[in-house]
């Protein structure tokens, strides 16, 4: 699987533990900035992994800042996004069995390494279940989304 990552400075050293792991996991990892521990903005890297899962230049996306809510927020924004900010492993695999989550968003002050990686494993390993009552409900957050691009 193609991962887009990204983070600001605050993610900066947990984006780099968890790219060697998906790697050790046997994915591919697109490293899209930040790119050293400088001030920098979340939502310049949650649109450029938004947008590589978008335009399916991704399979799935992994954002990280200081608490992960700024980059939910701003991945949020894209239409085809579907970013949760996860602090364990069920909702790691839950979010994207359940409400096909694209893009993992974890906080680098909230969550450590090691849980990290454990949400990131399952995470990656889960699939979409497809079962009828999922894909109602995704087909309504859908129709939300066309609703907002019509009403501009």
């Amino acid at each position: 699987m193609k991962i887009a990552m990204g983070s600001d400075h605050a993610g900066f050293d947990l984006k780099t533990a968890l790219a060697e792991h998906a790697r050790a996991l046997g994915h591919e990892v697109d490293d899209l900035g930040a790119y050293d521990r400088a001030p920098s903005d979340y939502p310049d890297f949650s649109e450029k992994v938004g947008l590589a899962v978008a335009n399916a230049n991704a399979d799935r996306g992994i954002l990280i800042c200081g608490s992960g809510i700024g980059a939910s927020v701003a991945a949020n924004k894209i239409v085809g996004v579907r970013a949760g900010n996860v602090t364990d492993t069920y909702s790691g695999h839950q979010g994207v069995e359940h409400d096909q989550m694209n893009v993992l968003v974890l906080g680098s002050r909230v969550v450590g390494v090691e849980l990290a990686k454990e949400i990131v494993r399952a995470f990656l390993g889960a699939e979409f279940s497809g079962e009828e009552r999922h894909v109602r409900r995704l087909a309504k957050v859908a129709a939300i989304e066309q609703r907002q691009l019509t009403q501009r």
